[in-house]
């Protein structure tokens, strides 16, 4: 079943290519060599994802973020391209659109391109503005005082995301003045080779409140002990299958379910003192059941990214029982991220890039 999955993946972009460049082929006004010329742009573009997502030590810093950026970005006007041009094959059988307009068409070329420009610059401007969610949290446990709990996940910070766009989320996020900031994994991107080369971790430092934070896959993708020592350059606090008590909370942090041997929350929750308010950080949301059953209080979550485009979206919601925003389930409240930041291109398109601002307050 696997295999039978990893086929498709691989199968329906190899589709979307060949449905794409037929009706590329088609609809431009221009000699055969310019047609191929565009075609093979194109591909080469794609083919640019598998050379930047590698962590050459032979390229340059900025010639890697380049083949990254244009290699994932690639993917993703695949996806559009294809629906649009599905749209259009529609429009065009109902017999709403000419017979002509995708047949050599400057009506049709430059319409599409348009449309892909609109899309694409409010995709890339939607990501760069990063939503405030506030979220206030009650509970019946004893505080010393209200608190202010930055919370996010997802940075993947690395080749796309350099130092100074973290550099610039640093100053936003100082200016909450929050007492502690919580990360729910995914700091890392692919590799520690950029972080490390711009000395990324000293914008961690820079942070006014200390970071508590878990694991998430791809810290796994870019070793973990590549990935434990940049975590210890910048000064965050990681808890790998461990539970720190920080005034009146208790937050565990869970290894990443990439790890098999994980251990479960059950035996992470043994022991615990209950009149803490208790907060579990865990990358992915899977098995909320079991959060609810430790008798946790909040779970903070990302991993999903919420689809980053649509309309993968539908595809997060029906994979997770929550694939963004607060959720509840008795007692327990769960928030799960869209995250700060994305993997690959950067576009939002139907989804945010965002950050929490939690105040937990006593009933």
């Amino acid at each position: 079943m696997r295999n039978f999955g990893m086929i498709v993946f691989m199968l329906l972009p190899l589709l979307g290519f060949i449905y794409t460049f037929w009706h590329v082929w088609q609809i431009l006004p221009v000699p055969w060599w310019v047609r191929l010329l565009v075609i093979l742009l194109m591909l080469g573009a794609f083919a640019t994802m598998f050379i930047g997502m590698r962590d050459s030590d032979t390229l340059s810093l900025n010639a890697q973020s380049w083949l990254y950026e244009i290699g994932t970005s690639s993917l993703i006007v695949l996806l559009y391209l294809v629906m649009l041009f599905i749209a259009l094959d529609v429009l065009r059988l109902v017999h709403l659109l000419p017979a002509g307009f995708l047949k050599q068409s400057w009506t049709g070329t430059l319409t599409v391109l348009g449309i892909m420009l609109v899309v694409f610059i409010y995709g890339n401007v939607h990501y760069h503005h990063k939503v405030r969610q506030p979220l206030e949290l009650k509970t019946g446990k004893t505080l010393a005082k209200p608190l202010k709990i930055l919370m996010m996940s997802d940075l993947h910070l690395g080749y796309h995301n350099r130092r100074a766009d973290f550099k610039k989320w640093v100053d936003m996020l100082n200016e909450e003045h929050a007492d502690l900031i919580l990360i729910a994994g995914d700091i890392i991107d692919s590799s520690t080779k950029p972080l490390l080369e711009e000395a990324s971790y000293e914008e961690f430092r820079r942070l006014n409140a200390p970071v508590v934070a878990c694991l998430g896959n791809h810290e796994y993708f870019a070793g973990e002990p590549d990935s434990q020592e940049f975590y210890d350059k910048a000064g965050i606090r990681l808890l790998r299958d461990e539970a720190l008590v920080w005034g009146d909370l208790c937050i565990i942090g869970r290894d990443d379910r990439t790890n098999p041997r994980r251990k479960s929350l059950a035996e992470l929750t043994s022991g615990i003192d209950r009149r803490k308010y208790f907060i579990v950080l865990d990358h992915q949301p899977y098995d909320l059941d079991l959060t609810e059953q430790a008798k946790v209080d909040f779970q903070l979550s990302g991993h999903t990214h919420h689809g980053q485009v649509w309309p993968i979206s539908w595809i997060t919601e029906a994979v997770y029982e929550c694939a963004f925003g607060p959720w509840q389930r008795g007692d327990t409240q769960y928030y799960v991220s869209s995250g700060i930041g994305i993997w690959g291109g950067k576009f939002r398109i139907g989804t945010r890039s965002e950050y929490v601002v939690a105040t937990l307050l006593s009933e």
